[in-house]
């Protein structure tokens, strides 16, 4: 009997251990790996994370119904187009239930970067979102390097610093 407690006792504390472990290692945090994720693009074909191994990459979670996220748009347009040509990526991951509204939004405000539809919230869940809109700065080998929640006026050219930081790299 005693060995049998003994065993169960390790058994319990394995798990405990393997738990924590999982745990620690899901946190989207600064110097961790990216969760990976595949998500549908607008225009029909899925997009992977890892496939952008190699490039600086920028997520950003956001919704239409978020004024914020509508207001910070055109300065990731701008930023995408200026540093496209030099090995960076720009992933606008829409959260919205319903496909049509990102897609009558993205073309009212011309975006040129992907939008991945996160329609069933798995990769917002992944990457545990709890302010729209969440930014997440991604180096060439695949580590999260920022990470901004909710947008203000001016974070732009934090990003902007950032981005040329992680391309000279």
């Amino acid at each position: 009997m005693r060995h049998l407690r003994l065993h169960l006792t390790r058994l319990v504390v394995a798990a405990a251990l393997a738990m924590g472990a999982t745990l620690e290692s899901g946190a989207v945090a600064p110097a961790t790996a990216a969760p990976d994720f595949t998500l549908r693009t607008m225009g029909g074909p899925n997009l992977r994370l890892q496939e952008q191994r190699g490039r600086v990459v920028l997520i950003n979670f956001w919704a239409t119904w978020c004024g914020p996220c509508r207001q910070e748009m055109p300065h990731l347009n701008r930023l995408y187009e200026k540093y496209r040509a030099s090995g960076f990526v720009l992933l606008g991951v829409n959260v919205d239930d319903d496909k049509r509204n990102a897609v009558d939004v993205a073309a009212k405000l011309g975006l040129k970067f992907p939008v991945l539809l996160d329609t069933d919230k798995k990769v917002s869940r992944l990457y545990e979102l709890s302010t729209m809109p969440s930014t997440v700065l991604i180096d060439r080998d695949g580590r999260v390097r920022a990470i901004h929640r909710g947008y203000q006026s001016g974070v732009e050219d934090q990003y902007d610093k950032q981005i040329r930081d992680l391309l000279k790299e």
